[in-house]
């Protein structure tokens, strides 16, 4: 069950709109190796505007998340790719319709 989630809006400084595009794109292999991150999406609001959506069992999944490899690359170029800090907003999920987990 998701039951809390994160959003991240990112503006992307002029000129850097692809590199941050392919910055999100990348950051997908990461995540696939957080047990905790149910759900992550990478966003494109507009033209300079993205974002990522990501959904966790509970708040420890979340704040795994938080001190993970994708935020650390964030952290580490965010001078670099974006205008203005990442804005980070913690979420509570109240309902979510999801694939049901196959099992082989």
């Amino acid at each position: 069950m998701t039951n809390v989630a994160l959003l991240v809006r990112l503006e992307a400084k002029k000129g850097k709109e692809m590199e941050v595009e392919k910055f999100l794109r990348d950051g997908l292999s990461i995540v696939e190796n957080e047990p905790a991150t149910t759900t992550w999406y990478a966003l494109r609001f507009g033209p300079s505007t993205f974002g990522i959506f990501d959904t966790f069992p509970d708040n420890k999944g979340r704040e795994a998340h938080l001190s993970g490899e994708v935020a650390k690359a964030l952290k580490q170029r965010s001078s670099e790719l974006f205008s203005q800090p990442p804005v980070i907003e913690k979420i509570d999920v109240l309902e979510a319709k999801q694939p049901e987990m196959t099992h082989h």
